[in-house]
């Protein structure tokens, strides 16, 4: 095994070793390098990774993946922990209720809701949550802490062997360090009663390095019915290196409580029912928490490598909303709860070997993923004023899926390398529900083949072309319902595993000193966007669709101070046949966001300054299937301005919608009723605004 010094790592380690499950974090932090040379022999220069990202030619297997260095990830404000995936090209993360609940998001033409079809990992844990009651693969986030994360290593499209459910749009694996190089103590206060308290720090034990971390805050937010937001965050974590294994153990320990403001109708707000940061129902609510326990290993052996992980997760849920008031009951409005206690457990192994096929110089790995989500119960329940008031459906749930993938990768020619994969998928499903009509058990098989070629070096760039097929399940409620749970009328069981289908070309190069680039243009098709919508306690059918778009991104080293990222995302998604009702009836996806286009410059240790200027703009949106209502775009910019006080103390100021754009962070178009009108309600745009311009400032010291 070769040693690295810390931040500086070759570019030219075979490639299937840096796709291994851990190589992101191997890479960047302990440089456990698999060799000098890749499958060709070809040795490119080092690179210090001082970059925004890790993108390098000969690094990945499709333009559009790469890693974000935890340069990046330090230097650049977030308003919400989730938003480290806006580090992610083309990605958007926004929310539509209280920061405690997942957030809303967007990626290649979806509205993902909150996860359904991009898969995000911690460490080897998966963050999304199946047959969840508020949505299919729920994806909550609140839980990282972001100072401890080492790197986002992210794929769009669904071409890695490795990633299974959730990941047809694309997947996001994050890394936490083992160590930090000093104590860390950061206090932020900021408008409208923000506070943040964060305190981490490593130490030597024994023949390891433990590590711990703790993190409270408070918010009330810009809203008029004060948020009352609390949040706690625990970490503790223990890492060893003993040869060539690495073995890293993490206790995780996360609680909030909110009031929520979710979106309003425009018209009351219009109308002057409410204030622009007003809510209809003030008792809206929601409290959570998340406890795990991970464990990962990494070990080198002759010829290749094994990786293992194993996680026990307990998670629970009480989320209170009301987004259509008076429409269906006159008198107690139509409030509603949403809760669930869940178990997880799961793992992972796989086995990496690395030699010769036919005289070609091959890597070839197999692995097996295993999880088990019991949820006891999951319900959907009437309320009023925040109390529960009775039972919608309540079910008691066992969900199973085991995922079996193998890789080859095997370099042809100099110029021409192959990735091929096949996985295969098994869910089985086992709900007993109040409505003995919706009890059940089912199961299903799918298998999705992926092949990549990658065409180059040619003057430090390379070309790719990607293609294959996934899946995403769906809520296991739906798959064994038989009626709906409120009316009692008949309706088909969902389909346990929708088919996906992606195909990619990309091109990256390097060719001008300094600057990265990337073009994609892609393509993908659902035979289903059949899922069951936790809203209504139902399961809802939309048909087939079919997105295709173009991303182009550049990064670039302008100054050894100055780091310039600009990228552009556009897509169009459409259902393959005419869906929604007469006369609005049409084939425009509802939510599916059409542009994104984000652009940042980060200065970095210019004398005791540093700073990051970040914009970011999401076009406008189809909100009704014929097109005839649209969200208009939303365009923010974030700031900060850091300053060096001495070698171990900053200060920095942050600023979140620094032109203090009345944007909307998420719109809708449905029927609501207010107080006074019609029976049958008003169709309209809903929205949740974005908050106003907010500052925070921060003082950290290192010891």
């Amino acid at each position: 095994m070769n040693s690295c010094i810390p931040w500086i790592v070759s570019s030219d380690f075979p490639p299937a070793a840096f796709n291994a499950r851990l190589r992101p974090l191997a890479v960047a932090l302990t440089c456990l390098c698999a060799g000098r040379e890749g499958l060709a022999g070809t040795t490119l220069p080092d690179v210090v990774v001082s970059a925004n990202y890790q993108n390098g030619v000969g690094t990945s297997d499709a333009a559009s993946e790469g890693v974000v260095t935890r340069r990046l990830l330090q230097s650049r404000p977030t308003l919400r922990p989730a938003e480290v995936l806006e580090f992610v090209p083309g990605v958007i993360v926004s929310q539509h209720s209280g920061d405690g609940k997942a957030n809303q998001y967007y990626l290649r033409g979806f509205n993902l809701d909150h996860g359904t079809d991009f898969a995000a990992h911690l460490d080897g844990m998966p963050v999304n949550m199946p047959s969840h009651a508020h949505g299919q693969g729920y994806t909550d986030l609140n839980f990282l802490i972001p100072e401890l994360l080492q790197s986002v290593h992210y794929r769009k499209g669904l071409y890695a062997a490795e990633d299974g459910d959730f990941s047809s749009a694309g997947s996001a694996r994050l890394s936490l360090v083992d160590s930090l190089p000093q104590g860390l103590a950061t206090l932020t206060v900021g408008e409208r009663r923000f506070t943040r308290a964060l305190l981490a720090k490593s130490a030597a034990l024994s023949a390891g390095t433990l590590l711990y971390a703790l993190e409270g805050a408070r918010n009330d937010g810009p809203w008029q019915n004060p948020e009352n937001y609390r949040r706690f965050n625990g970490v503790l974590r223990y890492s060893l290196a003993e040869g060539g294994t690495q073995h890293s153990l993490t206790a995780m320990a996360y609680t909030s409580h909110w009031h929520s403001t979710d979106q309003v109708p425009r018209r009351a707000i219009e109308s002057g029912l409410i204030g622009r940061y007003g809510a209809i129902d003030p008792s809206d609510h929601g409290d959570t928490a998340r406890y795990s326990l991970s464990w990962q290993m990494l070990k080198v052996v002759e010829g290749g490598e094994w990786a293992a992980s194993a996680y026990a997760i307990r998670s629970r849920l009480k989320l209170f909303s009301n987004f259509t008031y008076y429409l269906d009951n006159p008198v107690d409005g139509d409030q509603f709860e949403q809760a669930e206690s869940r178990q997880v457990l799961g793992g992972s192994l796989s086995r990496l070997w690395q030699g010769r096929l036919a005289g070609l110089e091959s890597n070839a790995t197999l692995g097996v993923q295993w999880r088990r989500d019991s949820l006891s119960p999951v319900g959907l329940y009437t309320a009023r004023d925040g109390q529960r008031t009775g039972v919608t459906q309540e079910s008691r749930l066992r969900q199973d899926s085991v995922g079996i993938y193998a890789r080859n990768e095997t370099r042809w020619l100099p110029w021409l390398r192959s990735v091929a994969g096949l996985r295969a998928d098994h869910l089985d499903v086992d709900v007993t529900s109040n409505i003995d009509a919706n009890s059940g058990a089912r199961s299903a098989w799918i298998d999705s083949p992926r092949l990549s070629l990658i065409l180059g070096p040619w003057a430090r760039s390379e070309f790719f072309l990607n293609w294959g097929q996934g899946f995403h399940s769906n809520d296991a409620r739906g798959i064994t319902a038989r009626v709906k749970a409120r009316s009692g009328e008949a309706i088909d069981p969902a389909i346990p595993l929708v088919r996906s289908k992606g195909r990619e070309i990309g091109f990256r190069t390097e060719w001008i000193p300094g600057l990265q680039s990337s073009v994609a243009v892609w393509q993908l098709e659902m035979a289903s966007e059949l899922v069951f919508v936790g809203d209504a306690g139902e399961t809802e059918a939309s048909g087939a669709s079919r997105r295709h778009g173009v991303e182009f991104n550049n990064h670039y080293r302008a100054t050894p101070w100055l780091i310039l990222d600009a990228d552009i995302a556009l897509s169009q998604a459409r259902f393959r046949q005419a869906q929604g009702d007469a006369p609005n009836a049409g084939r425009h996806v509802p939510g599916a966001v059409q542009k994104v286009v984000s652009a940042g410059a980060t200065v970095a240790d210019l004398g005791p300054w540093s700073g990051q200027l970040q914009l970011r703009h999401f076009g406008p949106r189809p909100l009704i299937e014929d097109n005839s209502v649209r969200s208009q775009g939303t365009t923010l910019a974030y700031a900060r301005v850091g300053y060096r006080i001495s070698a171990d103390t900053r200060l920095a100021l942050d600023v979140f919608n620094l032109l203090n754009r009345k944007a909307s962070d998420i719109d809708y178009y449905y029927a609501s009723r207010l107080p006074g009108e019609p029976a049958g309600g008003i169709s309209g745009i809903h929205s949740h605004p974005a908050e106003p311009r907010t500052l925070r400032v921060s003082l950290s010291t290192r010891f």
